[in-house]
C-alpha cells in the first residue's frame, strides 16, 4: 500500500487557518486595524462598502513598509514581534502570530501600498488567493494604505453563510469602537457607503467615549482609577441610574486589548449589589494595565481571552475600586452626619426637573343632566383593551373548559373574606369579576373559580395582536402633537434602520433625520401614553437586543414580543368592571390563551372539590 500522508499546500493551509483568523469581514477589520496600530500610525481611516463583502480598505500614516517586507508579510508566521519563544511573555502589541495577512490573502483580493518615511517610492503588491499577481514601485503617501475586495470569493459556502450586510456592519462597528475606545491618542474616520459614520479627533478617554457612545453619555460616567502592586486599573463606570437591560456597553481591556472576561465582569457586578435590578447591566470602560509575563494572551485564536496568574486578587482590587468609586462620587447611600436634622424635612430630595406637577383628574363625558350612568373610561388602558367587542362567543360555560388543562400542582391563594349575603353576580345578571391586590383577576365560573394574571394576559393579547399587524402591515398610529428627535449610538441607529420596515408595520412614524438622529411622529396606537415617545423606542430597542441575545428570535416575533412586553399592564394597576370584562374577552380571543410569553399559565382554575379539601370537608 502507497503512502497516503501529504503536506498540505501552503494555500490550503491559509485557507483553513483563515476559518480561525477570519470568521466574517469584521474579523479582517480587527486585523487590519490593529496592524496601523502596531506601526505607530496618528491616524487611521477605515472604508467599508457592501458591509465590508466588496470592500475593505484600511489607510494609515504609520511607519510604513519596505519593499521586502511588502512581500514577507504575507508569509504564513511571518512577523515582525517576536524573534524567541520567551517574546511570547512580553508581548504589548495587538498582532504577533503572523496569521492575518496570510490568512486574509488566501480568500479575497488584496491590494496592499505602502511606503517608509525614509522613502521615496513605495510598493505595490497584488494578491489573489494567496498567489502573488503584481509586485511594482509606485507613487504613495507615507505609510500603508490595503484594500480587502470580494472577501470569501473563492470560498463560496463561506460567504453564504454571512449575515445581512446591516448583521455584518453592526459587527464592524463593535470592532472599530473597541480599537477606538483603546487608543484616544490616534485619530480615526469610518466610511460605509461614502457616508461618514464616526469622526473621532485625538482626544482624552472620556471625550471619545462621548464621540463613540453620544453626548449624553457626559453625564453617566465616573471615573475609576487604582494604582497597586499587582495592576493598574483607570477607566469609567456607569452611574446605577443608567443601567441598560443589554450587556452592550462593557468593555475590559488588558494592556489595550479588548478581552472578554466573565470572571472580572462578575466583579463589577457585585460592586453594584444593592443599586441595580437582577436584570441591569451597568456600563463600564475599563483599562488594566498588568505585567505581560502575568498573562497568557495566546490562549484563543481571536486573542480576546487571556489567562492570569493571580486572578483572585485582581478580582478583590477590582471589586473595591469600583465600590469606592461609587462612594466617593456620592452614587452610594450615604450618612451626611454634619447636616441639621431638624431641617432635613425642608430640603427637597429630587432636582427640579424630577418635581411632578399635581395631576387632575376628570370624566369628559360626565353630564349633570343625563341620569344614566356612564361606563368608567377613566383608566388610560381601556382603549388597549378595545371598546367595541365582535365575534367574541358569548357561551362563557364552555370557553372557560379550556383552562382545564392549565392547572399547576398544589396551587395556593389566600381570598379576601367574602360576606355571606354578598352576590357573585351583579343586579342585572351580568359577569362579575374582583382583582386581588391589582394584580390578579378572579372570576367564579361553574365548578369554582379561575385567577388569571392581568399581566401575563395583556401581555399574550398585545403581542398576538402585533404579530397580526406585522404580517399585515396594517398598525393604527397615533400622531404625536410634538415630534421628538431620538439620538442614538451609531450601533443602535444602525439596527433600527434594519427594523424601520417592521417597526412602522406596528405603528410607529418615524424617520431618519441626519446622522445617528431620528425623529419620532407617531406611535401605536394600542400603546398607553405613560411614557414619551422616545423612551418608548429606547425600551422597544434594549429589549429587542437583549431577546436576541438570550432567546435567538425572529425579527417578527422579538419585535412583537418585546413591544408587548414593554406596553403591557403593570401589577398593581387598578381596572374597572369594563376593563376587567374586555382583557377576558380579548384573552379568550387569542390563539393561546393559556400560556404566557414566558411560557408559565395565565390561567389557573380552582374547583370546589379542592377548596373543601382545604377546609378538610
Amino acid at each position: 500500500m502507497s503512502d497516503i500522508i501529504q503536506l498540505l499546500p501552503d494555500s490550503v493551509a491559509n485557507q483553513i487557518a483563515a476559518g480561525e483568523v477570519v470568521q466574517r469581514p469584521a474579523s479582517a477589520v480587527k486585523e487590519l486595524i490593529e496592524n496601523s496600530v502596531d506601526s505607530g500610525a496618528g491616524k487611521i481611516q477605515l472604508i467599508i462598502k457592501d458591509a465590508g463583502k466588496s470592500l475593505i480598505q484600511v489607510i494609515d500614516d504609520g511607519c510604513g513598509m519596505s519593499v521586502t517586507d511588502a512581500r514577507m508579510c504575507f508569509e504564513r508566521h511571518a512577523t515582525s514581534k517576536i524573534r524567541k519563544a520567551e517574546d511570547l511573555f512580553a508581548i504589548r502589541t495587538m498582532g504577533f502570530r503572523g496569521e492575518a495577512m496570510a490568512s486574509i490573502a488566501a480568500i479575497a483580493q488584496v491590494e496592499l501600498k505602502t511606503r517608509r518615511h525614509e522613502d521615496e517610492l513605495g510598493t505595490l503588491v497584488c494578491i489573489e488567493g494567496s498567489e502573488v499577481v503584481r509586485q511594482e514601485p509606485v507613487m504613495s503617501p507615507a505609510g500603508t494604505s490595503i484594500c480587502i475586495k470580494n472577501l470569501f470569493y473563492n470560498t463560496p459556502a463561506r460567504r453564504n453563510f454571512l449575515k445581512a450586510n446591516p448583521v455584518e456592519l453592526r459587527h464592524i462597528i463593535d470592532e472599530f469602537q473597541r480599537v477606538a475606545l483603546a487608543h484616544p491618542e490616534i485619530h480615526f474616520t469610518m466610511h460605509s457607503e461614502n457616508n461618514e459614520l464616526f469622526h473621532l479627533p485625538k482626544a482624552s478617554l472620556k471625550q471619545r467615549i462621548v464621540h463613540l457612545l453620544g453626548s449624553s453619555y457626559n453625564q453617566k460616567l465616573v471615573p475609576i482609577e487604582e494604582d497597586t502592586s499587582i495592576i493598574k486599573l483607570k477607566g469609567f463606570i456607569g452611574k446605577p441610574e443608567y443601567a441598560r437591560k443589554t450587556r452592550g456597553e462593557q468593555f475590559f481591556f488588558v494592556n489595550q486589548r479588548f478581552i472578554k472576561d466573565p470572571y472580572l465582569n462578575h466583579a463589577v457586578l457585585t460592586a453594584y449589589e444593592e443599586l441595580l435590578p437582577d436584570d441591569s447591566y451597568p456600563l463600564y470602560v475599563l483599562f488594566i494595565e498588568i505585567d505581560p509575563s502575568k498573562i497568557d494572551i495566546n490562549v484563543h485564536p481571536t486573542k480576546t481571552e487571556i489567562k492570569y496568574q493571580d486572578e483572585k486578587a485582581i478580582y478583590a482590587i477590582m471589586r473595591s475600586a469600583v465600590k469606592r468609586s461609587l462612594g466617593q462620587y456620592n452614587i452610594t447611600p450615604t450618612l451626611d452626619f454634619d447636616q441639621e436634622t431638624g431641617f432635613s424635612h425642608m430640603i427637597s430630595q429630587k432636582a427640579p426637573e424630577d418635581i411632578v406637577p399635581p395631576q387632575i383628574s376628570f370624566n369628559p363625558d360626565f353630564n349633570p343632566f343625563h341620569t344614566d350612568k356612564k361606563p368608567d373610561r377613566s383608566s388610560a388602558y381601556a382603549r388597549s383593551f378595545g371598546e367595541e367587542q365582535k365575534g367574541i362567543p358569548k357561551n362563557w360555560a364552555s370557553l372557560y373548559d379550556i383552562v382545564e388543562n392549565t392547572r399547576s400542582e398544589q396551587q395556593k391563594i389566600d381570598l379576601p373574606a367574602v360576606s355571606a349575603d354578598e352576590p357573585i353576580l351583579s343586579n342585572n345578571g351580568e359577569r362579575y369579576f374582583f382583582q386581588l391586590h391589582n394584580r390578579f383577576i378572579i372570576s367564579p365560573i361553574k365548578t369554582g373559580f379561575m385567577v388569571i394574571d392581568q399581566q401575563a394576559a395583556h401581555e399574550r393579547i398585545l403581542y398576538e395582536r402585533f404579530l397580526l399587524q406585522l404580517e399585515t402591515h396594517q398598525g393604527a398610529s397615533q400622531q404625536s402633537l410634538f415630534p421628538q428627535t431620538v439620538n442614538l449610538n451609531p450601533v443602535d441607529f444602525e439596527l433600527v434602520k434594519e427594523l424601520l420596515p417592521d417597526i412602522q408595520s406596528l405603528g410607529f412614524q418615524i424617520r431618519e433625520f441626519g446622522k445617528n438622529t431620528l425623529v419620532v411622529e407617531g406611535v401605536p396606537a394600542d400603546i398607553s401614553s405613560n411614557v414619551s415617545e422616545v423612551e418608548m423606542l429606547e425600551h422597544l430597542i434594549e429589549g429587542f437586543k437583549n431577546n436576541f441575545t438570550l432567546l435567538k428570535l425572529d425579527k417578527r416575533d422579538n419585535l412583537a414580543r418585546t413591544l408587548a412586553r414593554n406596553s403591557a399592564i403593570r401589577p398593581g394597576t387598578k381596572l374597572s368592571q369594563e376593563e376587567m370584562n374586555n382583557l377576558i374577552d380579548e384573552l379568550f380571543a387569542c390563539d393561546s390563551p393559556n400560556v404566557s410569553l414566558a411560557g408559565k399559565p395565565v390561567i389557573i382554575k380552582y374547583s370546589m372539590e379542592e377548596l373543601l379539601q382545604k377546609f378538610e370537608k
